[in-house]
This record gives C-alpha cells, sequence and structure tokens, in this order.
C-alpha cells in the first residue's frame, strides 16, 4: 500500500468515511430535463463510490440561468425522486454522499432565465465570463440587489430538507468560487449598508444564518458542511489579502464554533483577481472541532504527507479532495495505492457529449 494513511477510515461525527479520498463536486451537465437527476448520474455515482465520501456537483435551489443548462436542481417533488436514486446506488455500493448546495448569484444570465434579473448583494457586475450558448456569447450582467437575503436563506433551508428526504448524508454550502454566498463575504461585491454588508461581520451574516439553518433542518452540525476560497480567482472575485485575511478568520472562526463537521478549503484558481494567500497554511491553524478537507490539486504523494501533518501548519488535514482525477479514474483510491497510471480526462467531453451522453461520464 503506497499512502497507508490515506487508505484508513476517519470519523466525521457519527458517519465512517472508509478512507480519506473525498470525491469533489464536479459539474457534469447531465440531468434530464427540468434539473432532474436520471439513472445515468446514479450510473455514475455509483462507480465512484471508492470515495469515503463523495460531494455531488453543485445542486440549484430555485430555477437559475446558469451557463450549464442541465444542472440539476432540488426544489421539485420530481428532482428529489431522481435524487433518490443517486444516493441509494451511493449506499448501495458502501459510500457516503453530500448534497453540494448552490446558487449562482450574479453570475446567471436573465435570458437563460426567462428575463428574470440576476440576483446578488448589490449592483456589482463581475467582469469577464462568457455564456456561450447565447447568440453572441455575452457576458456577465449588472444583477439586481436582493432586497431581504432571509428569503434566500430560507431556500437554502428549504434544500438541505429536500436534501435530507432524497436520502444524501449530509449537505455542504458552497460558499466558494463566486457564487452567491462568496459574493455576500467579499468587499468587491458586497456594497450593501444594512445588516448583510459593510463590516466583516455583516458580510459573513448570510453564510452564517445559512449554516444554522441547515443545522436546525438536519438535527446534527455534523451532517453539515462548507467550501470556501479566500485566495477568489474565478468569477471576478478576490479581495486583496489584507482584508480577505480579516473576512475569513472572522468567518472561519464562527463556524468552527458551530461545530460543523468539516470546512474544506480549496487553494482557488489562478487569475489576476486572486490574492496571494496560501490557504491552508494561512487558515488551517484556525480550525479547532471542524474536519479540515484540502482541496488543492493535489496528488497522492502530498495527500498522504498532508494527512500526516507533514508540510502543513497548525496540523495535519483529515482528508482530501481530488477532482478532475475522479473523472478518468472511478477507482482512483485504488490507483493511487498501487501506483498505477492515473488516467487523463477528456475535457471536451466533460459538459458537453450531444447524443451519448455516457460518453465522457460513465465509460472510463
Amino acid at each position: 500500500m503506497k499512502f497507508p494513511t490515506l487508505a484508513t477510515p476517519v470519523q466525521l461525527g457519527s458517519l465512517t468515511l472508509k478512507n480519506r479520498v473525498v470525491m469533489a463536486s464536479l459539474t457534469r451537465n447531465r440531468a434530464s430535463p427540468g434539473g432532474i437527476p436520471n439513472d445515468l448520474m446514479a450510473l455514475y455515482y455509483s462507480q465512484r463510490s471508492t470515495a469515503g465520501l463523495i460531494l455531488s456537483e453543485g445542486i440549484f435551489i430555485e430555477e437559475i440561468g446558469g451557463e450549464w443548462l442541465n444542472a440539476p436542481g432540488i426544489f421539485t417533488p420530481a428532482q428529489i425522486k431522481g435524487w433518490q436514486k443517486v444516493t441509494n446506488a451511493v449506499h448501495e455500493n458502501n459510500s457516503l454522499i453530500f448534497a453540494q448546495i448552490w446558487h449562482i448569484g450574479r453570475v446567471a444570465h436573465p435570458h437563460h432565465q426567462a428575463g428574470r434579473p440576476n440576483v446578488a448583494p448589490s449592483a456589482v457586475k463581475a467582469e469577464g465570463g462568457k455564456f456561450r450558448l447565447l447568440e453572441g456569447a455575452p457576458g456577465y450582467v449588472t444583477p439586481t440587489p436582493i432586497e431581504d437575503p432571509s428569503h434566500y436563506v430560507e431556500m437554502y433551508r428549504q434544500a438541505a430538507r429536500a436534501a435530507k428526504e432524497a436520502g444524501f448524508d449530509g449537505v455542504e454550502l458552497h460558499a466558494a468560487n463566486g457564487y452567491l454566498p462568496h459574493q455576500f463575504l467579499e468587499s468587491h461585491s458586497n456594497k450593501r449598508r444594512d445588516a448583510w454588508g459593510g463590516s466583516v461581520e455583516n458580510r459573513s451574516r448570510f453564510v452564517l444564518e445559512i449554516i444554522k439553518a441547515f443545522i436546525a433542518e438536519w438535527g446534527d452540525s455534523k451532517r453539515v458542511g462548507i467550501k470556501l476560497t479566500p485566495a477568489g480567482g474565478y468569477n471576478d472575485m478576490g479581495d486583496s489579502e489584507e482584508d480577505a485575511r480579516k473576512q475569513y478568520t472572522y468567518l472561519i472562526q464562527e463556524l468552527d464554533k458551530l461545530d460543523i463537521g468539516y470546512i474544506q478549503l480549496s487553494q482557488g484558481f489562478p487569475h489576476p483577481r486572486a490574492n496571494n494567500l496560501v490557504v491552508l497554511d494561512e487558515f488551517r491553524p484556525l480550525i479547532k472541532n471542524a474536519l479540515v478537507f484540502n482541496n488543492a490539486g493535489l496528488t497522492g504523494e502530498v495527500a498522504e504527507d498532508q494527512v500526516n501533518g507533514k508540510g502543513v501548519q497548525g496540523g495535519p488535514i483529515h482528508a482530501a479532495v481530488f477532482g478532475r482525477a475522479y473523472i478518468g479514474n472511478p477507482n482512483l483510491p485504488e490507483v493511487l495505492q498501487t501506483g498505477a497510471e492515473v488516467k487523463n480526462s477528456d475535457y471536451t467531453l466533460y459538459y458537453d457529449t450531444a447524443d451519448d451522453l455516457s460518453r465522457g461520464y460513465t465509460d472510463y
């Protein structure tokens, strides 16, 4: 066995992860019309039940005009029923799955949502970005400020309730990568002057209220996780190092007080807008109660070192999150442990496969 610590179980509250290899959330755009999970998706996730924990692809909490028109939702009975197929398949293969709960806010496009405006904490447009399925591939548009953020907190609460009904083992708030919760956190995208903006504490409120709602719905704080990208770099996100350090120091300490299951720290994407924080080194020392998952383009060697505390400030990570490697290697833990070649996957088939949705999806 090449990486013995990665192969050991780890406790996430009352749940036992059979190993420390976590499958990252990966948008694959394979849902049926209406955002309904289907049999093909159930097969895809069952194939990858080699992971100690699967983090589902992002799941929309309302009808949203994102770039991915076949991304799944969890706001209709048919969607919930579809997810039950997926969770049953994962459980039959002795793994666990958390639902990543997703709203993209200002990086939606009104033309993809029947003219309804996209929303955000403030009327601040993200720069860059292309909606390649729309004529002329337009970029982002200026969003409409959310009048009452508590309405969206309630929407997230309903999604957490639906995830429980769908058979998930827990929920993860996607508060990274420039999506709606992330937009509330950063000073350049949140210009509000009410209780939801301004100070570090106020900008954290939206995320913390959602996490509290998740805990209330599940009745177990350990069934709740969160993904964060403090360095930014995607969807025009990234505060200065000083501002990000203050914001995320406060937020992570408050999250840890809530005794949630895990905090997934992602280094994010290299981009001129990103700051230079080394996310794991900066924030790992603050986390005392939650498990720490690291998502940073890891190799097996680096992951094994980190779960043993080597090269990590403030203590070891508890599990390593692997993304694209899981697309082409459904049996990734075995591949890592035997030293077999980690196969590349075909990027051109990640999202669009025309008439055969299984290509580049369930045929690895």
